[in-house]
């Protein structure tokens, strides 16, 4: 079976244009894996990605906002951010809870180059290698 880093090695290997692809466990920020072909991606700099798509997914914004949908709709909404794309000037950004592992959650970096249903099967296609590597 292989490392999570590994599989986020094949994600970064095969996607066009791709910088980095890790594993974050949503729970506590820590990194799980991680692979990227970027010299200025350290390990500060990957930590702080880390923390700013744990904010974007458990955040105390996204937490208020389940928790008013939790009261309109009598019922408990939590954790239901599921995907997130993003982009910066320079590049894309795509982002995936794992299913059946609501604390694991998949990235992938890529520049502006890659097509965006590429970069979204490239991460989705590693989803079922990721799965029983997850907490």
């Amino acid at each position: 079976m292989a490392s999570i880093n590994e599989v986020c090695k094949g994600i970064v290997d095969n996607v066009d244009d791709a910088m980095a692809a890790g594993v974050v466990d949503l729970s506590s920020g820590l990194l799980l894996g991680v692979h990227h072909n970027v010299p200025y991606f350290t390990q500060s700099y990957l930590d702080a990605v880390a923390a700013a798509a744990v904010d974007m997914f458990r955040g105390r914004g996204i937490s208020g906002v389940e928790k008013r949908l939790s009261e309109s709709r009598g019922q408990e909404v939590k954790n239901s951010m599921e995907e997130i794309q993003m982009t910066t000037p320079k590049t894309l950004h795509f982002m995936s809870v794992i299913p059946g592992k609501p604390n694991a959650l998949v990235v992938l970096i890529t520049g502006k180059k890659t097509n965006l249903g590429m970069g979204w099967a490239g991460l989705r296609g590693a989803i079922g290698e990721l799965t029983p590597l997850c907490p």
